[in-house]
């Protein structure tokens, strides 16, 4: 296993590029480590509280090392800038002998001081002929004039945690031929392979990311209803333009996930793909994303600076995926959107009272069925962009939510047992207040047929009431604020009152009913031993 070791500093550029949070910083480097199948040996870095351009000797620092049992950094001394660069001398010395006695193989450098606080160690890796690599543009033009063998070296503009670790440790591979292949995630969990990018296409994930910002939308449209907010409806235009901004950047974060350069291309690309719609965004995004991880990595194994390296993976594969979006395929994108809005309309015009019916009746089979994710909530999505609300969503909020609310409110009044009630409360206050966690009716409906029945029921009569009023609203929203979301303040909250009433009736009889059998079971033994 090759054996890595990082030095250098917090930096000056670099330290508002990552370089202020050195656990980030090099914990991103040993997950590229442990990915490449290499190991992250020996760490020597000094973090100042500021810049190094603008940093003095009395500037607050810290000197990490590594701890290689616990692997992560190590805090060795707290001081000021000039206490913690004279105690590095001594780490850097442990560094060197490391280097000399052949148990780090290659070496990450990040602002580092090869005339000072690393020295020893840029002269044992320039003996030892190890493979350096680093970011800097001053320090590592010195490192190479001190005879190290840099393979790739780079300015630090433009780059992040990631894409700086990434391209370090590919630049190593290349050099020993290991197969590599990056990992992406959290900080706290670096187990997920970049692997194969078609297979982070998610689109389930993408729609339900993207919710907060049909929220706001639909929350500046209830605004601007009101006489003194009129102004607010140019806002809501600008914002209806950008949702496939937003779910672009979303798309092309989660299929590459390579912090602001994918940011950066979702941007591009969603702004070419604004007249493709919520599907031309979801295109567009997912198309940067794919180009961003594809040129990332052949710009690397091009040994392109760093900088330049972000600047293509960011900006071309953002204007690449837009502008095959604004020419080619918005259009299409557009036309497949307004197609399904049109059947939904069409079902609604035709009938709204049984459209609302077959809407409740079905909600909760394709919850439980996992469809309402995958299919549902991406047409509620599809309405909204249109008019700021759906009449899906207003289903959703009435045939899920509210019955789900009036199942757990019976619970919390006459629960089967106490045990119940305490089970029920979050549920309902959850349902009542975010709009959301329909899930905590699933307990009360899976061990009573007739709760689940009922569920069912209230969501059906609930949906017709909402073809009655033909109501277009939203869930995931406090239920207070649903029927003021909505295009029909009256009718919402008659549909909404309705299906909870009837949930809490049916589920109150059923508890009541259950409790009923259960004291007459403990009682029978009783009289039959009396008689």
């Amino acid at each position: 296993m090759k054996r890595i070791a990082v030095i250098g500093s917090s930096g000056g550029n670099l330290y508002n590029l990552g370089g202020k949070d050195p656990d980030k910083l090099v914990g991103e480097i040993a997950a590229q480590c442990n990915s490449a199948g290499m190991e992250l040996g020996a760490v020597q870095f000094i973090a100042a509280s500021e810049s190094m351009d603008t940093a003095k000797e009395t500037t607050s620092a810290v000197l990490y090392g590594w701890n290689t049992e616990e692997r992560r950094l190590a805090k060795r001394l707290e001081g000021t800038l000039k206490e913690v660069n004279e105690a590095a001398f001594e780490l850097d010395a442990d560094m060197a002998a490391l280097i000399g006695s052949g148990q780090i193989d290659g070496l990450i450098v990040m602002s580092a001081d090869p005339e000072g606080a690393n020295g020893q160690a840029i002269r044992a890796a320039a003996e030892k002929s190890i493979p350096v690599v680093g970011t800097g543009g001053t320090s590592m033009a010195l490192i190479g004039s001190k005879g190290a063998k840099v393979i790739a070296a780079s300015g630090t503009t433009g780059t992040t945690n990631r894409t700086r670790a990434v391209s370090f440790i590919t630049s190593l591979c290349k050099h020993w031929g290991m197969k590599y292949v990056p990992v992406l995630g959290s900080p706290d969990g670096y187990k997920q392979p970049a692997g194969n990018p078609w297979r982070r296409i998610n689109l389930k994930g993408i729609m339900q990311s993207s919710l907060p910002g049909f929220i706001a939308m639909a929350i500046v449209l209830a605004l601007s209803q009101i006489p003194a907010l009129k102004g607010l409806s140019a806002v809501f235009d600008i914002m209806l333009k950008a949702l496939p901004v937003v779910l672009a950047v979303i798309a092309a974060k989660q299929i590459s996930d390579m912090d602001e350069v994918s940011i950066v291309a979702g941007v591009i690309a969603g702004t070419l793909s604004m007249n493709g719609g919520i599907i031309g965004g979801i295109l567009g995004g997912i198309g940067a994303g794919l180009l961003v991880q594809f040129l990332f990595v052949k710009c690397v194994q091009w040994r392109f600076p760093m900088t330049t390296v972000n600047i293509v993976a960011g900006g071309f594969a953002g204007l690449v995926s837009g502008l095959i979006m604004y020419y080619l395929v918005a259009p299409f994108a557009l036309q497949a959107g307004e197609f399904i809005k049109y059947l939904i309309n069409l079902a609604i015009s035709f009938n709204p009272i049984v459209a609302g019916v077959i809407g409740g009746l079905l909600i909760w089979p394709a919850i439980l069925g996992g469809v309402y994710h995958a299919a549902i909530l991406p047409i509620v999505l599809l309405e909204m962009e249109k008019t700021g609300n759906s009449f899906l969503g207003a289903i959703d909020m009435v045939g899920l939510v509210m019955v789900s609310a009036g199942i757990t409110l019976a619970n919390l009044v006459a629960p089967r047992d106490k045990g119940e009630a305490a089970v029920a409360a979050p549920g309902f206050l959850i349902n009542m207040g975010f709009g959301t966690f329909v899930e905590a009716a699933y307990p009360f409906m899976f061990s009573n047929k007739w709760v689940f029945g009922g569920a069912i029921a209230a969501a059906g009569i609930g949906g017709g009431l909402v073809g009655v009023f033909q109501v277009r609203g939203t869930a995931y929203v406090p239920s207070f604020m649903g029927p003021l979301l909505s295009n029909n303040v009256v009718g919402f909250t008659i549909s909404m009152a309705a299906a909870l009433l009837l949930a809490f009736a049916v589920t109150l009889v059923a508890n009541k009913t259950s409790r009923g059998r259960k004291t007459a079971d403990r009682n029978l033994p009783a009289q039959q031993s009396v008689s």
